[in-house]
């Protein structure tokens, strides 16, 4: 699964991994080093290829009664995504990358669980693959849209630490066609790929990481395992 992961961007490596036209939020880059389930995070849609958005982690289906229900939906599992009801519609029409540096996740050991941070070997920033929706409160206030992150099998680098990840497209290509609103589920499918080997590099982080609160530069420094 992916339940935390940190935006810490450089607006100079967004420019050049990104079209240089791309709009930024008018409140500038955030900076979250332990994003959370229900916080902001950033997106492009294929609605808005050309724009970072805001939006809030934790999918909520346009049929869902209440907003809460976002909390336990913050990832989508690639296997039969298409065929699950709260995720049929957005993998064939609401599709997403989901921008970030690194993702948390936590090894199971005994005595406790040791969290190390993940992140693309060669610095580039980080590109999940994501599902989103828009979802209209019955009082008539404004939309809410939020978002969901896909997970799959483990490739060498995260099979050690847990048995899913996210789905990631780090190259142009597959960004491309993901939010290609033309494209054929199958070929939507396909890029639900787990990552090459060599992909990504990991460290063990200080536990810190798993308290909300923590919220700084500390939390991305390296910790010895325990």
């Amino acid at each position: 699964m992916c339940g935390r992961y940190s935006v810490v961007i450089d607006e100079a490596k967004l420019r050049k991994q990104f079209s240089k036209e791309l709009t930024t939020p008018p409140t500038g880059l955030p900076t979250n080093y332990n994003m959370a389930p229900t916080q902001n995070g950033l997106v492009i849609t294929d609605a808005a290829p050309d724009r970072l958005s805001a939006f809030r982690w934790g999918l909520v289906p346009f049929w869902a009664k209440d907003l809460k229900v976002g909390a336990r939906m913050i990832n989508a599992r690639s296997e039969g995504i298409e065929d699950k009801p709260s995720f049929r519609k957005p993998i064939r029409e609401r599709r997403c990358l989901v921008i970030g540096d690194s993702f948390y996740e936590w090894q199971r050991r005994d005595g406790g669980k040791q969290p190390f941070r993940i992140l693309p070997a060669d610095d580039r920033l980080l590109v999940m693959a994501g599902i989103w929706e828009q979802w209209n409160p019955k009082d008539g206030s404004e939309p809410v849209f939020t978002y969901s992150v896909i997970t799959g099998a483990p490739n060498a680098e995260m099979a050690p630490i847990h048995d899913r990840m996210p789905m990631l497209l780090l190259d142009e290509e597959r960004q491309s066609r993901w939010l290609n609103p033309d494209a054929a589920l199958p070929d939507i499918l396909s890029l639900l790929q787990t990552p090459a080997d060599g992909t990504l590099r990991t460290y063990a982080v200080s536990a810190k990481v798993g308290n909300v609160r923590n919220n700084g530069p500390e939390l991305h420094q390296a910790a010895e395992a325990a």
